[in-house]
């Protein structure tokens, strides 16, 4: 979808004529008003979808994550019972732009490390505060921050062939996300310093019995399996849902709040240093693109 004029499908043509105008407003405006993601209103739920332009495999640069920001504020506000969040290719995100980051902080380092690094605690921020449910459908590999931000939501469900990666010391940057405390707390102490610090490479299978994906599906069936299950969220009632996520969350948002100000600050500190913009530019550097 690179460089090509993002087509909207109006999946609403069996509806009544007044409720197909709504319909078609709303996705038009998704198309003029994001340029790195899709947003579709359907009935009962939003869907975003990273398919970034400026970026390559949906990696995060400030635009895409004050995009993303934006789309949940404005499904926190209108009548959308839950979240679906997803992808576009065979990619669902590669965690932080590093080339975009190393490009900033080449100049100003001390203005646009601030800059940046209160982009991501804001992103982070949004899926804290999220009182609704945010459901994840992760088509394919999710690494750094794109895996990190999944604890903070509510169910995750991964096509097989995903993989799971938190390569920060490779990155020269330390864990974001929360992951520092929500990693140990799903998978244990042990496996968290495995993904935190020496770069686990984890399989959906592998992610799933450490309690970061909550179930994996076969390929083939990926996108119907998904959706036969939004569909049955759907009929749910949205106090219903709305509550038992609040139930689920409850005294956990100070503490997760304390968590990202912690790891953010940290970032500050690396990237305003000159071994750690020296790192992560030999990282941009010597990287080899996998996919």
């Amino acid at each position: 979808m690179r460089g090509k004029e993002r087509k909207v499908i109006d999946d609403a043509r069996d509806q009544p004529l007044d409720k197909r105008v709504r319909f078609s407003v709303r996705l038009l405006e998704s198309a003029s008003t994001y340029k790195d993601i899709v947003v579709r209103k359907k009935d009962g739920f939003t869907q975003i979808l990273l398919s970034t332009r400026s970026t390559y495999n949906n990696t995060l640069n400030r635009e895409v994550m004050n995009e993303v920001k934006s789309a949940l504020e404005k499904a926190a506000v209108d009548d959308s019972k839950f979240v679906l969040l997803s992808a576009v290719g065979s990619v669902f995100c590669c965690g932080l732009d590093f080339d975009n980051i190393v490009k900033h902080l080449k100049y100003n380092r001390k203005r646009a490390t601030v800059k940046l690094v209160d982009t991501i605690k804001n992103f982070v921020n949004s899926f804290i505060e999220f009182k609704k449910p945010i459901i994840v459908s992760v088509n394919g590999p999710a690494i750094g921050l794109g895996a990190s931000i999944l604890p903070l939501c509510d169910v995750v469900w991964a096509n097989e062939k995903a993989w799971f990666q938190t390569p920060y010391t490779r990155f020269g940057q330390s864990p974001d996300g929360c992951s520092t405390i929500t990693f140990p707390k799903i998978m244990g102490r042990a496996a968290a310093n495995e993904m935190l610090i020496n770069g686990w490479k984890m399989n959906a299978q592998e992610a799933c019995d450490k309690g970061l994906v909550s179930q994996v599906f076969w390929s083939e069936t990926f996108t119907q399996e998904v959706m036969v299950r939004i569909q049955e969220i759907t009929s749910c009632n949205s106090f219903v849902l709305e509550n038992s996520k609040a139930l689920v969350h409850y005294n956990m948002n100070v503490e997760l709040k304390q968590a990202n100000e912690r790891e953010c600050e940290v970032l500050k500190k690396i990237w305003a240093s000159a071994q750690g913009m020296e790192y992560m530019l030999k990282y941009v550097q010597n990287k080899i693109d996998s996919f």
